[in-house]
């Protein structure tokens, strides 16, 4: 029974997984939005063929520098919480994604003001965003998942050690799926037409996000070695775990 005026409120399980789950669905966003851009990087000097493939600068979007971090995030999370934990926040994503898209949407499709001038810029970069997030949904549900998939499997197998090969070998996966798929639809969305851009496109993407993995890795680490101690359920299911192993004959 309550009693009148005492207010009653559910208890935060963790005060970790849920900022994890915000920051990376904030990165997925903005990630949705600055790939609107297309960027060619060192164009001045960067030339050369290579069979089919004519290179003429790095060939990328405007979220090169931001995206690859969802997936060091996605790595902390699956590596702390577990796959279903990881569900989760993908299916958090793609909601949060799917309303920007449907709210972007509405906006364009509102009566501009008489005084407003910026209508046509409003659409040639939010109006892209619908293509981008189709994009970026497909790659992200296929790579996300299979990250995660292939980093708990990893641990299934060799428990807590060799974190490394999990961040990496995970990485390798879910990174090629989600850049072939992601720049298969949004390719033309940003004004790539050629086979060599494209292929560009693909490569450079899988190979930056492969390269971030690996450079921020110690940071990985870091930030897994203080959720598993911060966190007193996974202390309690490794004690768990070490005293069944124990037990057996």
């Amino acid at each position: 029974m309550t009693h009148a005026g005492k207010a009653v409120f559910a208890k935060l399980a963790s005060p970790y997984y849920p900022a994890l789950t915000a920051l990376f669905v904030g990165i997925m966003l903005i990630s949705n939005i600055a790939a609107t851009k297309a960027v060619v990087l060192f164009d001045d000097w960067l030339h050369f063929d290579l069979g089919p493939l004519h290179v003429n600068g790095l060939v990328t979007d405007g979220a090169f520098f931001l995206f690859p971090l969802s997936y060091v995030i996605g790595d902390v999370i699956s590596e702390v919480y577990g796959f279903r934990a990881m569900r989760r926040t993908i299916a958090s994503g793609f909601a949060v994604i799917v309303l920007a898209s449907l709210c972007f949407w509405v906006a364009i499709e509102l009566p501009a003001a008489d005084f407003y001038d910026g209508q046509s810029g409003f659409e040639s970069v939010l109006g892209t965003v619908p293509r981008i997030v189709a994009a970026g949904l497909a790659g992200y549900v296929v790579g996300e998942l299979l990250n995660s998939f292939v980093l708990v499997k990893m641990k299934e197998r060799a428990g807590e050690r060799h974190l490394w090969a999990r961040l990496i070998g995970s990485t390798v996966v879910g990174e090629f799926f989600d850049t072939l798929v992601f720049c298969s639809i949004a390719a033309t969305a940003i004004g790539i037409s050629t086979w060599s851009d494209f292929i560009n496109y693909v490569v450079i993407g899988f190979v930056w996000k492969t390269l971030v993995e690996v450079v921020v890795m110690p940071i990985t680490y870091a930030v897994v070695r203080y959720l598993k101690r911060a966190e007193p359920s996974y202390a309690e299911a490794l004690a768990d775990v070490s005293r069944v192993t124990s037990d057996v004959p």
